[in-house]
């Protein structure tokens, strides 16, 4: 007989008794979680099974979460403000006119593997991602050095020429094309995480993204911990580095994270203590967890946004009539009341709003009225003429019941007929990432640090634009406010940028994400960001 659960509930039944026997040995009296206290190993739910654990290539927040254990930039980010800290750099200076940064790198650190770690990594590791042949998404944070965007795009062959230059083996120069306060903090990111380019090219072409590298048994890495078990669809499990330069202050022995899509079963998981810390929380579960047990649900603001790309380049989506209709015909302040119901704030425009000041005046506003008189212009009357319209998303409740929701509601105001198809993680972003679909669920987490963070991503060239859209105008605007310096013309810039993404409606804006989780009390040390970084390095059990 079939089993009628989801394949990732039935692989988390399937797996508890051998986490537990993991744990347990004989005994039976202990929960894994109490057991992994005394052991020092913190257990997680991490939502899907990593696609890769290269730093340069990683886009998903399942791969982040590991890969952030795993790598240290120059800088680090503080865990409650997200300033900018010491990392593999113990200090920098920084030129009057903001365009020269030296770092000066601890001595004596090393790579996982005991190989000393210099600037000549870090120099490569530059190097290889701005090369085009690695077509990473994360290379536009690296734009404003000099000469680094023409070196991605091909206009430049010479990397010498790129604003990096080695001073000596503990010594990094880093020349700007124009000043970016925000620089420090975004170098914490895994864009500019380190490399080890002695191991990738044991393993083929560099420039590959499918080299081998990353695989499990041949990953190296310079962060606070490293990979000691990982097996496919099971568990991965990191342990503390005794090669990482602050080792004596990372307090936990381990962290294994599970690949647990299904969030039922996962708050299952973590009810009969399975789990320190779920990646979510089943919304249904919400209202039960805020009335029986508040100490164990957290909920924090979470610098993000919910949206769906539209695939401009399918029909009926090359019409932007269709696009904005359906953007109109989404109640926002009813899904976030009564569905998602974690306190989520409903997105009328895609930045998110606060960042330094910044407020968008374009707003796409609830009108099922001018959604149908608009269906109607552009040939569809009552949703007649139009064929179903397709949604992909990753398996996931919480998207299902979403998806659900909106379909309700446009198959009952509009007329259309939209069809829902969940994926499981890898074939999602397969998918999403080239464009394979006709409407798409998406979500992107920015470094609240500027609001031009979240507009960058729909430039022509931006890796995360995956709409098939793009404005020279918008484009323009962006080359523009990156050079400007001035606080009231560059949130004039963004405003205008705002607007034309708004008119253009390539993207719905859903809501700015929240944080949501459970958390076993004997969990100390963790942080609520913004980001939604521990980081596991400073938390400890008891």
């Amino acid at each position: 007989m079939k089993s009628s659960l989801p394949r990732p509930c039935r692989l988390l039944l399937a797996l508890l008794p051998a986490l537990w026997l993991a744990f347990t040995g004989c005994s039976k009296r202990e929960t894994p979680v109490e057991l992994a206290n005394q052991a020092g190993i913190m257990i997680v739910g991490n939502g899907a099974e990593p696609a890769t654990l290269d730093p340069q290539i990683v886009t998903g927040i399942p791969e982040r979460n590991i890969v952030c254990t795993l790598f240290e930039g120059l800088t680090r980010s503080d865990p409650t403000t997200l300033e900018a800290q010491p990392g593999a750099a113990e200090r920098w200076e920084i030129s009057a006119d903001g365009l020269l940064y030296t770092f000066h790198l601890r001595p004596g650190m090393k790579w996982s593997d005991g190989v000393p770690l210099t600037a000549r990594d870090f120099y490569a590791s530059f190097r290889r991602l701005l090369s085009p042949g690695l077509a990473s998404d994360n290379t536009d944070q690296l734009y404003p050095v000099v000469n680094a965007e023409d070196y991605h795009k091909g206009r430049l062959q010479d990397f010498s020429a790129v604003g990096f230059r080695v001073i000596d083996d503990l010594t990094l120069e880093i020349r700007l094309a124009h000043p970016a306060p925000y620089l420090l903090k975004t170098m914490a990111a895994r864009s500019w995480f380190p490399v080890p380019l002695h191991v990738i090219e044991k393993h083929g072409d560099p420039l590959l993204s499918n080299n081998r590298w990353s695989q499990p048994g041949t990953l190296v890495g310079n962060g606070p911990f490293v990979i000691k078990d990982w097996k496919a669809d099971s568990h991965l499990e990191v342990a503390r580095s005794p090669t990482y330069w602050n080792r004596e202050a990372v307090k936990l022995n381990g962290v294994r994270f599970l690949p647990i899509e299904n969030f039922t079963g996962e708050e299952a998981a973590f009810r009969s203590g399975q789990l320190h810390k779920t990646n979510r929380v089943p919304l249904a579960k919400i209202a039960v967890y805020r009335r029986e047990a508040p100490e164990k649900l957290k909920i924090h603001p979470y610098s993000g946004v919910y949206y769906f790309n539209f695939n401009v380049n399918r029909p009926p989506f090359t019409d932007v009539r269709v696009r904005r209709a359906l953007a109109m015909a989404v109640d926002r302040e009813q899904l976030v009341a009564n569905v998602t119901r974690a306190d989520e704030i409903p997105a009328y425009h895609f930045t998110l709003e606060g960042i330094d000041g910044y407020v968008s005046e374009a707003r796409t506003k609830l009108d099922f009225d001018e959604a149908r008189r608009l269906l109607a212009e552009a040939g569809y009357p009552g949703g007649k003429g139009l064929e179903p319209i397709t949604l992909i998303y990753n398996t996931a409740e919480n998207h299902r019941l979403i998806a659900e929701t909106i379909q309700q509601v446009w198959k009952r105001e509009l007329g259309i007929d939209l069809r829902l198809e969940n994926m499981e993680w890898k074939v999602y972003l397969d998918n999403m990432q080239n464009e394979n679909y006709q409407l798409c669920r998406a979500g992107l987490i920015m470094e609240p640090y500027d609001a031009s963070q979240f507009l960058r991503v729909f430039t022509s060239d931006s890796g995360f634009n995956r709409t098939g859209w793009s404005d020279p105008e918008y484009d323009r605007l962006y080359k523009q406010l990156v050079h400007t310096a001035d606080r009231a013309k560059r949130l004039e810039l963004m405003q205008r940028m705002e607007k034309i993404l708004t008119d253009a409606m390539p993207i719905l804006p859903v809501y700015y994400y929240t944080n949501q989780y459970l958390m076993d009390p004997s969990v100390r040390g963790w942080s609520n960001n913004l980001l939604a970084l521990g980081p596991f390095e400073q938390v400890w059990l008891e």
